[in-house]
């Protein structure tokens, strides 16, 4: 490190700073899109699971059981490997597709919980009770009372998905170059960590401090939307 590179270089003269910001693009936005691929998919399933039950709830929830009896970084390299890596954009795609999968299940079982509770209010029988239509019902008064856990479970999901990106990136799954990634940073720079250990610093502490920021901003949301911890 110098005044010109504040975090050094890499084996190939390029600036790690620069690499490190433009890194972060590439975490934050794969760690934003799955999330919101995820709820997409998993909150219409909750619902239409929880409110209906019956043989669709049963065939949802077995559906979303399945994909929860992988570890979840077991089956993002399974998605991952069927997708095939590849650079640019395209490849991008292809982890956000990967984790939002990973990421479905738990707000589809979220909802669900949610939509089971809320159902039997006295409002939803009232609402049933004047001949409002079921999307009507669902949409307007069931889905604005399940937004709380979804907003606090999505917070925490991206610094998971951030997590399961550079873990990617690390195997060589993820982000291929030359568009830069923190996990694949850390890879390339790890084999030089007993001689220039601040090449691999750099992208861990930037995995490390983007994480806690969402835990901690998750937490402090989920104080603020909960009546019961005020």
């Amino acid at each position: 490190p110098n005044r010109q590179h504040l975090l050094g270089t890499d084996q190939f003269g390029r600036d790690m700073l620069s690499r490190l910001i433009h890194g972060s693009r590439i975490s934050l936005a794969v760690g934003l899109s799955s999330v919101l691929l995820a709820i997409f998919v998993g909150v219409p399933l909750g619902i239409i699971s929880g409110f209906y039950g019956g043989k669709v709830d049963t065939l949802v929830m077995r559906a979303m059981d399945l994909i929860l009896a992988f570890p979840v970084f077991l089956l993002a390299i399974i998605l991952m490997v069927m997708f095939t890596p590849t650079a640019g954009i395209i490849g991008t795609m292809k982890v956000v597709s990967a984790i939002a999968i990973v990421r479905i299940p738990i707000f589809a079982r979220l909802v669900r919980g949610s939509v089971l509770s809320i159902k039997e209010k006295e409002y939803i029988e009232a609402c049933r009770a004047v001949g409002q239509h079921d999307v009507k019902i669902l949409f307007w008064h069931i889905l604005p009372n399940c937004m709380p856990p979804i907003i606090v479970t999505a917070t925490l999901g991206i610094a998971t998905a951030i997590i399961v990106e550079a873990s990617l990136s690390f195997l060589g799954l993820g982000t291929q170059p030359p568009t830069p990634s923190w996990g694949w940073d850390l890879k390339a720079n790890v084999a030089w960590i007993q001689t220039n250990p601040w090449l691999a610093l750099g992208p861990g502490v930037a995995i490390f401090v983007t994480v806690l920021g969402f835990n901690l901003f998750g937490d402090g949301l989920r104080d603020a939307l909960d009546p019961r911890l005020k």
